[in-house]
C-alpha cells in the first residue's frame, strides 16, 4: 500500500496529506503501521496501552472509539479492514467486532439518556479567573451540586455537575450545597 498506513478501530487509512502529524516525529506518530485504538481513549500512547484490546472499557469509552473511526472515514482515505482481532481473514467481523458494535451502540443510547435527562434541569452558569477563582451562579434558582446519574454506566465512575433548582426542590435528596455557600444564596464561590 502506498502512502502512510493508519488503524483506527480496526480499519485502515491512508494518511499521507497528515503525514506531518502521522510520521517519523510526528504528534501522532504512535499509531501509524498500528491498531492501537485503546489508546485514543485511554490516553497511553507506551507500550501495552498501543493495542487493539478494548477488553474492560465503559461503553461510552467504546462508542468513543467508533466516533474516532468516524473521523478518519470522513477526513482520510479508507485503505481496508485490519485482519486480525476484529475481521477475519475473508474481511467479516469476528463475534468481538459485533461485541464492539453492541457496547458502543449501548454506549451512545446512554450518552442520549444521560443528555435527556440533564436537559431537564438547567445547568448553573459558571466563570473562572486566577485573580477571583471561580463562581456558579442561577439566573433562576439555586446552584446546586447533583450526581449524574448515567455517569457510572457510562464511565464506570460518578460525577457531578452544578444545576438550578427552585427553592421548592432544594430537598430533593442528592442535591449538595457548595461548601460556604448561603442556603439561598443565586450564586456561589468554587475552588
Amino acid at each position: 500500500m502506498r502512502g502512510c498506513p493508519y488503524y483506527s478501530g480496526f480499519w485502515v487509512f491512508d494518511v499521507t496529506k497528515g503525514r506531518s502529524h502521522y510520521g517519523p516525529g510526528g504528534g501522532y506518530h504512535h499509531f501509524s503501521g498500528r491498531d492501537a485504538s485503546r489508546a485514543f481513549v485511554s490516553g497511553n500512547f507506551t507500550g501495552d496501552g498501543l493495542t487493539d484490546s478494548l477488553q474492560g472499557l465503559s461503553s461510552s469509552e467504546v462508542n468513543s472509539i467508533v466516533d474516532w473511526r468516524k473521523f478518519y472515514y470522513e477526513r482520510y482515505i479508507f485503505a481496508g479492514k485490519l485482519i486480525g482481532r476484529y475481521y477475519d481473514s475473508q474481511g467479516n467481523p469476528t463475534k468481538y467486532l459485533k461485541g464492539v458494535e453492541v457496547k458502543a451502540k449501548r454506549g451512545a443510547q446512554l450518552l442520549e439518556k444521560q443528555k435527556s435527562e440533564e436537559a431537564k434541569i438547567p445547568s448553573c452558569n459558571s466563570k473562572w479567573s486566577q485573580q477571583e477563582g471561580g463562581e456558579v451562579w442561577c439566573d433562576s434558582g439555586y446552584p446546586r451540586l447533583v450526581r449524574r446519574p448515567g455517569d457510572i454506566a457510562l464511565t464506570g465512575q460518578v460525577s457531578q455537575r452544578c444545576a438550578c433548582f427552585q427553592e421548592d426542590e432544594l430537598n430533593k435528596p442528592g442535591l449538595v450545597a457548595y461548601e460556604g455557600c448561603d442556603h439561598l444564596s443565586k450564586s456561589c464561590k468554587v475552588n
